[in-house]
């Protein structure tokens, strides 16, 4: 026998291992081209932080500043509350908004008709279809102070002698916020949910039966511990994106942060990046900013991930 054609696959060289799996690489070059033109290359333009570029400049020869876009950033009195609206509804999402798609999923699992079961989830990811300046619009029409649905249905119940101006009044704003962030992603977030449910060994289920489990007992120690590690990922990278609250939601639900009454707020690091960066054409200022958001969230993932890893057997790597 040929001493060649002996030798397994595995101790090959690569580009011979490589050529056998032709059709399997044509298929990983596309996403591979996509990461490189989209998420690496750009990473070029960090260098923006650290210089003073203008309209013109060819990029990475501009001024050099060092880091004085950052220092400008940490004196300018409107950076304080971006950052702790950034940090109050980034965790809001994570308190309130993360759970919620899991006891969703676990009530959807619990029906015991598949029609309604259907029904009600495919209603519950509707509104992740519509786009936020729709969805947007709705929104503040359905909350306006002049009759609005919402103001006319609390005065009629008399609940409310006079109708609230919810996007008049700023301290209203986290809970709008909440409220509609939950009505876009609930049904959409609980669909990765219900398909780990779905994994879940239905033999499992009939032995606690027999056992003589209660409905809790079997939600609590089947189904929550077989949707943990998915669980476990998600928070991770739901961590990981603290500091990159939605800003469509926020411009679309602020009038492109036209409405002032509301920035007190509703100003994070992204909007404050539109307005101080992009709209006073501070290119390299908000490049400072961006790249401080992107540090944050790096360092927030690689926490989460070390502790995940060092109190449970799922991490990211």
């Amino acid at each position: 026998m040929n001493d060649t054609l002996a030798v397994p696959l595995r101790k090959k060289p690569w580009y011979i291992r490589l050529l056998r799996q032709w059709d399997l690489q044509l298929l990983v070059i596309p996403p591979i081209l996509y990461i490189l033109v989209f998420n690496y290359i750009p990473m070029y333009g960090i260098i923006m932080a650290f210089q003073e570029f203008r309209l013109g400049d060819t990029m990475g020869m501009s001024e050099w500043v060092g880091l004085q876009h950052f220092r400008d950033l940490w004196a300018d009195p409107n950076f304080p509350r971006a950052m702790r609206n950034n940090i109050v509804m980034g965790l809001m999402r994570i308190v309130i908004g993360f759970p919620l798609p899991i006891i969703f999923a676990i009530m959807l699992n619990e029906l015991r008709s598949i029609k309604f079961k259907k029904t009600t989830q495919t209603i519950s990811y509707l509104p992740h279809f519509i786009s936020w300046p729709a969805a947007g619009l709705l929104i503040i029409t359905f909350l306006h102070v002049d009759n609005g649905t919402m103001n006319n249905m609390l005065m009629s119940m008399g609940i409310i002698s006079e109708p609230i101006g919810f996007f008049i009044r700023s301290e209203y704003f986290w809970g709008i916020f909440i409220v509609t962030h939950i009505w876009k992603v609930l049904g959409w977030e609980a669909i990765i949910f219900v398909a780990a449910i779905t994994g879940i060994d239905q033999e499992l289920y009939e032995a606690a039966s027999i056992d003589g489990a209660s409905r809790l007992q079997k939600i609590w120690y089947i189904t929550v511990q077989g949707i943990k590690p998915t669980i476990i990922i998600l928070f991770i990278l739901t961590i990981g994106s603290l500091m990159s609250t939605s800003f469509d939601q926020i411009m679309n639900l602020t009038n492109m942060m036209s409405n002032t009454m509301l920035r007190e707020r509703a100003e994070i690091l992204q909007t404050y990046v539109f307005r101080t960066g992009i709209g006073q054409r501070r290119f390299s200022f908000a490049s400072a900013v961006g790249l401080l958001n992107t540090v944050i969230n790096f360092i927030l993932l690689l926490s989460a991930n070390w502790i995940s890893r060092k109190w449970s057997e799922t991490s990211l790597f």
